[in-house]
This record gives structure tokens, sequence and C-alpha cells, in this order.
């Protein structure tokens, strides 16, 4: 151990392959049971589309099994789904009602907002979970910097 909280992060695509959507929500689902079964039950996704949504749900479906798993969400900004269709905002405001801790970086959108949040949500976890298929944009961005931080990072994409 490397004396970190036992804290885990999501990074991932916000467009995801409908096709690949139960595989990847599978081996999520593995992933996580073993994490739980070594005592990680702290869990922060960055309230995105795709992915972190995918990572949430999938949280959320284990908080009857697992009573002390937490869920944090960390937003970029209190505003962020002010362009997002009906459905998608739905979805979120339900998971943000379910969230055991929100926590907003800035009431409305900035330059470097999601970078802040994609650094927040790596720093203090000994895990990133990740759904990485490029080597550019944001999920890339914070996989590098998680790996920077000498934090376990296990992608996803690589089971596929």
């Amino acid at each position: 151990m490397n004396g970190k909280a036992p804290i885990c992060c999501f990074t991932g695509h916000r467009r995801l392959e409908p096709e690949r959507m139960q595989r990847l929500y599978e081996e999520l689902s593995r992933t996580l049971d073993v994490l739980l079964a070594q005592g990680v039950t702290h869990y922060r996704t960055g309230g995105a589309m795709g992915f972190d949504t995918l990572a949430a749900l999938a949280i959320l479906d284990r908080k009857p099994a697992y009573p002390g798993i937490f869920l944090e969400l960390c937003l970029p900004c209190r505003d962020q789904t002010k362009k997002w269709n009906d459905r998608d905002r739905a979805i979120y405001d339900d998971i943000l009602s379910r969230a055991d801790r929100a926590v907003v970086l800035h009431e409305h959108y900035t330059p470097g907002c999601m970078h802040e949040r994609n650094r927040y949500m790596v720093n203090g976890s000994r895990y990133c979970i990740a759904y990485c298929t490029t080597d550019t944009g944001g999920t890339a961005y914070t996989v590098r910097y998680a790996t920077q931080k000498g934090v376990t990072v296990l992608n996803l994409a690589n089971r596929f």
C-alpha cells in the first residue's frame, strides 16, 4: 500500500460505442467487484455523459450489496448540463440525487475547469478505472496525470 486512502476515480470518453456498452458495463462491474473485495469503497466520477454516467450507475447498482460504498461526484461547474438533452439531464439529475456527495468546483464553465476536475478526482486516489481508446483529449490527459501521480490505472479499453 502506498498510504493513500482507498479511493478510486473514473475517467473515460463521453461517446461510447453502443455495441460495446453491455460488455463495457460487465468489465466495469468485474473490476469494481475486485476493488470492493479489496476494501476500496470511495469512488469519484466527473458527472459527464458516457463513461462517467456508466461508472456512476454501476456504483449505485452496488449500493444494496455494499452499504459502505460512497459515490462522490466531482463536477467542473454547476451548469455543465445546460446544453444537454432532456434525457441525459434526467439521468444526471437522478445520479446527482443518489450520490453521497457532490463537489462543485465552479459556478459556471471556465477554461480549464474540466482538467481541474480531472486532477481533483485523481489527487488522493489509489486507483483510476479508465476507458481510454486514444492518445489525445481529456481522458488521455487524465490517464497520464494519474500515471504521473503513481495511481494504478486500470484501462478497460485494453480488454476489448
